[in-house]
């Protein structure tokens, strides 16, 4: 990735699930996935949503807009 340039991570939140698909998951809150990055990785902005499986159930997922300083 350049300076400059921009980055979007999907991810679920921290109150998501813990497993999916009966494997374990890492769930996040919104300040954290940049962090996994690296430093230069700033969040510009992050938007939560509720997602309803096909069967039924509601998982919570978050959107991380990161930029990369420079």
């Amino acid at each position: 990735m350049r300076a400059g340039g921009y980055v979007l991570v999907a991810t679920f939140a921290g109150d998501g699930p813990a497993k999916c698909s009966g494997l374990p998951v890492m769930r996040y809150e919104p300040d954290a996935p940049h962090r996994e990055f690296g430093p230069e990785f700033r969040l510009v902005e992050s938007q939560r949503e509720a997602h309803q499986t096909p069967s039924g159930t509601l998982q919570a997922f978050i959107y991380c807009l990161c930029r990369i300083a420079g």
